[in-house]
């Protein structure tokens, strides 16, 4: 992983450096795209890219977990080529790579040149979080586009605004001398909808920011008409899930609630949700971060941003948020920290150079804990497993789908499969065809919302249920094994009870809703 290696960062960016003749951000952004693409076809699917792609089969306005748009995004790769992961993958480094050059952008509305810029987007593009959700389709990729996107576009709305008064006053950039534009809020609304519909966490900092606003913020910038387009677009556009969840008793409070409660893999408890702050970016780049964000609160007009931050750690301390959540403020903050820290660097070469190393350091050490830069014999007994959970969730899917074909090959051809995860399920249908496997069931999310066994199906086979679970649903259990990925590695699967259940104390229509669970 050469992340940052080869950028201005790392030679100087000042000076006559041939890239300083340029936009050194976008060159940052183009390698850090590199990167994720070269990576991108290593170790496997994660769970929920096949989630994803089962869903993405499924269409509808929402799903237990989440609105449509990431299975729909899924659904439009899987048309293209089933078979490719590179392709499923191709729209989240478009939308990690979309971050970088935000970060690049909102360091230019700060009144930072180019060095400013290519620093801004190097940090960002260095970081754990930004290429760890750059790696694979998520919710979560699309959210930090959305969320980055919106504080540009905020920013360009304030960056002439005093508050609580109608004066303009002059940019840091030496050529901005204008009045607020408020035909900004259409677009901030445009994308807040299109956000809302891929992952409804961004309802918070939206509310956070309209909060801000009001508390230390420009209170004109709301009192137009162009502010209730923006809410009124945005809330169109998220019309049709929150139907979707009404009509099915909003299963997503309770999918949150699970995850409150640590059922995610990914769950934090509060005191690790503060302490991963530090690590989401990387720690070398804490300094840089923090004082962005004391640098914000000093400059009236951009007080909105570390109070929006100070609003969301509070609320989703609270919450039990996972530490990723706060994600979003973090480009932000080190565009803004990015600025001054160029102007001290100056033209200074050495200290360039020290700032490239810094960087480059924070980028191999992120590529190598959340890229699949190691190969997967050096991951069994290594410590990223316990660093990045993810990484476990990617490797043995195709050995764990043979395993299971092998299984039922020597039960019959009328046995049924009912997983306890839509991992399991997603990934018994993109790999269970050679192994002339059925369409899977599970009562997970949304796979629970598709439909119980047929009442005709009197022998199941199971996949991770225990056996206390599935005395509910038969009287006779019969063990089958359990999983063994081959690798030695412990992930979500490995070592998951296998069971044939026989003897249904009812028909499955009826059993259906024991055999529900959201998390």
């Amino acid at each position: 992983m050469r992340l940052g290696m080869r950028t201005p960062v790392a030679r100087g960016m000042a000076g006559r450096s041939a890239l300083c003749h340029g936009d050194g951000m976008y060159w940052v952004a183009g390698l850090f795209a590199a990167v994720l693409v070269a990576f991108s076809n290593r170790y496997g699917y994660h769970r929920d890219e096949l989630y994803f792609l089962a869903a993405g089969k499924r269409p509808a306005w929402g799903y237990a977990d989440q609105p449509p748009f990431t299975p729909l995004v899924a659904r439009a790769a899987s048309a293209i080529d089933p078979e490719s992961l590179p392709l499923l993958r191709a729209p989240a480094v478009l939308a990690a790579t979309l971050v970088v050059v935000c970060a690049g952008l909102m360091a230019r509305e700060f009144g930072g040149g180019r060095g400013a810029q290519t620093l801004a987007a190097a940090a960002v593009a260095s970081a754990a979080l930004v290429q760890g959700v750059g790696h694979t389709l998520s919710t979560a990729v699309f959210h930090l586009a959305a969320w980055s996107l919106l504080g540009l576009l905020l920013l360009r709305l304030l960056r002439d605004a005093v508050p609580g008064s109608d004066v303009t006053v002059r940019s840091a950039r030496p050529v901005t001398d204008r009045r607020v534009d408020p035909r900004w809020w259409p677009a901030i609304g445009l994308v807040a909808g299109l956000g809302l519909l891929n992952k409804s966490l961004l309802i918070f900092p939206a509310a956070a920011v309209v909060f801000a606003l009001l508390v230390v913020g420009s209170r004109k910038v709301l009192a137009t008409k162009y502010f209730a387009a923006a809410v009124g677009l945005a809330t169109l556009l998220w019309v049709p899930y929150l139907w979707w969840q009404a009509d099915n008793r909003w299963p997503q409070w309770e999918v949150g609630r699970a995850i409150a409660g640590g059922s995610s893999g990914t769950s934090d408890s509060p005191i690790m949700f503060v302490v991963l702050q530090f690590g989401l970016m990387g720690p070398l780049l804490t300094p840089l971060w923090g004082y962005g964000l004391w640098r914000l609160w000093r400059e009236p007009r951009y007080r909105v941003f570390p109070l929006t931050y100070g609003l969301l750690l509070v609320v989703f301390l609270l919450t039990g948020g996972k530490a990723y959540y706060l994600g979003g403020m973090y480009p932000i903050l080190l565009a803004a920290g990015a600025v001054p820290l160029a102007a001290w660097l100056g033209r200074a070469r050495g200290r360039w150079a020290a700032a490239g190393a810094i960087v480059t350091v924070n980028a191999i050490g992120s590529a190598v804990l959340f890229l699949p830069v190691l190969p997967v014999s050096a991951l069994p007994g290594s410590p990223m497993l316990a660093i990045n959970y993810d990484a476990g969730e990617t490797v043995g899917w195709p050995e764990f789908v043979r395993e299971i074909g092998d299984i039922r090959a020597g039960l019959g051809p009328d046995v049924t499969i009912l997983t306890d995860n839509y991992g399991e399920a997603g990934a018994i249908e993109r790999f269970g065809a050679p192994y002339d496997l059925p369409a899977p069931h599970s009562g997970h999310n949304a796979y629970w919302w598709w439909g119980p066994p047929p009442d005709t199906a009197t022998e199941i086979l199971t996949v991770g249920i225990e056996r206390d679970r599935l005395a509910e649903l038969c009287t006779a259990i019969e063990p089958a094994g359990r999983i063994d990925n081959g690798l030695g590695i412990d992930n979500d699967e490995q070592d998951e009870p296998l069971f044939v259940c026989r003897e249904l104390r009812a028909p499955w229509h009826e059993l259906w809703p024991r055999a529900k669970h959201l998390g």
